[in-house]
């Protein structure tokens, strides 16, 4: 629920108006929402960071990572220059794609602190360390990013934005990563296709009415300014008595 806070904060405290659209698009990423999270698959216990290892190092997760990394290279040497202030895809992009691979990585090391506090230290491999370079590195582009985001376009719009695109390439990795869809059937990977369809459909009702609140505010009709040119002036007409 963080991105219709957000959105609300920014309709009340920056004065961002979000329109009627934008509600419903709001509207549409919450149900979309509430529907992945309710047919979300059970996650499998992870007891080691040399566990986690083993998942990213199979060769779906790394093909993953390598075209994550070449997409947001391709956005950020080739469309933030000519699209970035135009297309809020492009920042939000870059941030969600590299959140999803930051997400991973917390995970591996919110387990390596969880058991290093049981008396078990996982700072000690290397494999922790690599995990930890990961989110610190991600984590920079993704707030260097958003902040462009934030500063160019609306924050009403763009937090209900990068909340579905973050969770849409997170679920994903996860997916590729731990492989959760294999316990679940039919039913609940079609329902939680549905919701996908229903945050999509929010995501780009947001994106195409995205600038409706500044036309309407370009369009009303701007206050009469008397015109100093007619003012009044005193007769003269008794000057030469």
């Amino acid at each position: 629920m963080t991105f219709l806070f957000s959105a609300v904060l920014a309709h009340f405290v920056l004065e961002e108006k979000l329109h009627i659209f934008g509600v419903l698009g709001c509207a549409l990423c919450v149900v979309g929402s509430i529907s992945i999270v309710l047919h979300a698959p059970q996650e499998k216990p992870i007891h080691s960071v040399k566990q986690v290892w083993q998942h990213a190092t199979q060769p779906g997760f790394i093909v993953y990572t390598f075209l994550v990394l070449i997409v947001v290279a391709v956005l950020i040497f080739r469309y933030v220059p000519r699209y970035g202030h135009t297309h809020m895809v492009v920042y939000v992009g870059i941030c969600s794609l590299m959140g999803s691979l930051t997400v991973m990585s917390v995970k591996a090391v919110g387990i390596a602190l969880k058991l290093t506090f049981s008396e078990m230290n996982q700072f000690k491999y290397f494999e922790t360390w690599v995990f930890v370079l990961v989110v610190t590195v991600c984590c920079v582009f993704q707030l260097n990013y958003l902040n462009k985001a934030l500063d160019t376009f609306n924050t009403a719009i763009i937090a209900p934005v990068y909340y579905v695109m973050f969770t849409i390439f997170t679920i994903l990795a996860s997916v590729i990563l731990f492989k959760d869809w294999e316990s679940q059937n039919g039913a609940q990977i079609v329902t939680e296709l549905c919701g996908f369809i229903t945050i999509l459909s929010g995501t780009f009702l947001l994106h195409k009415t995205k600038d409706m609140g500044n036309d309407a505010s370009k369009d009303k009709d701007p206050p009469l300014v008397e015109s100093p040119n007619h003012v009044d002036t005193p007769s003269n007409t008794d000057s030469h008595r």
